[in-house]
């Protein structure tokens, strides 16, 4: 099974530059999507053309804002929205698909944004994530595709001592969540198969941060420790355009 993960922003908009002909390069069996920014049907209607996906949506109450979405190959055995918790379960940021052997989640955790004002709340949301997480697990593995729009240590930004304790993305607030997920049997794939590798999945639009490569990897596959085994490649793609992040993904045997 070939798990891709894509903060598209906006897919109506990148649907308009490469997406559909890179979903058939990539070839995912399951693609979770995040910022959607569009409505349930907005989203079955942009990739109607890709008919051998089955198509699961999530919205945000705000029109235009947040979003998920899985395509599966296979049809999933259940899908459920939303956390179950009244105070997340308002911008669509969460889907979660049952297959035979795992469930996928798609992600978009909340930004704390450039002043910090969702600092507190990201912090109740990755605690509620996280047991929300844990309930799965009783009955099998997960795999949680998403944006975490955290970069876990310093290796995972181009430039972490300007930006750590003053920028969205590398509080220690932020981190102390990640690290919550990752000791607490969810396993960051990419990690795990790459080691030490630099590489990066968002860049801001501002300054030419692409082309420079002055990046941030915010985008993960975490994994249940039972499953770590079955992963034979872990990978970010950073040749595919369209989006100011690029997809990750897991190969599982």
């Amino acid at each position: 099974m070939k798990i891709i993960s894509f903060n598209v922003n906006g897919i109506r908009a990148i649907s308009k530059k490469n997406f559909l002909t890179d979903v058939g390069v990539m070839a995912p069996d399951v693609l979770c999507l995040q910022e959607t920014k569009a409505t349930v049907d907005q989203v079955k209607e942009t990739v109607a053309v890709l008919e051998d996906y089955h198509v699961y949506a999530n919205e945000a109450v705000k029109k235009g804002y947040s979003g998920t979405a899985i395509f599966s190959k296979e049809p999933a055995i259940s899908i459920t929205y939303d956390m179950g918790v009244e105070e997340h379960d308002q911008e669509g940021r969460v889907i979660c698909a049952e297959f035979n052997n795992v469930f996928v989640i798609t992600v978009y955790v909340p930004n704390s944004g450039n002043d910090l004002r969702r600092l507190d709340y990201r912090q109740i949301w990755d605690r509620d994530f996280l047991a929300y997480l844990k309930e799965l697990e009783k009955t099998k593995p997960v795999v949680v595709c998403g944006d975490f729009n955290v970069a876990h240590t310093e290796i995972d930004l181009a430039r972490p001592k300007p930006n750590y304790n003053k920028s969205a993305g590398f509080m220690q607030e932020e981190i102390d969540g990640m690290d919550a997920y990752t000791s607490n049997g969810l396993v960051d794939s990419f990690r795990a198969k790459n080691d030490d590798e630099v590489k990066y999945s968002w860049w801001s639009y501002r300054g030419g941060a692409r082309d420079r490569n002055v990046g941030w990897r915010i985008d993960y596959v975490l994994i249940s420790e039972s499953i770590v085994g079955k992963v034979k490649e872990a990978f970010i793609l950073n040749d595919i355009m369209g989006s100011d992040h690029c997809p990750v993904g897991v190969e599982i045997e």
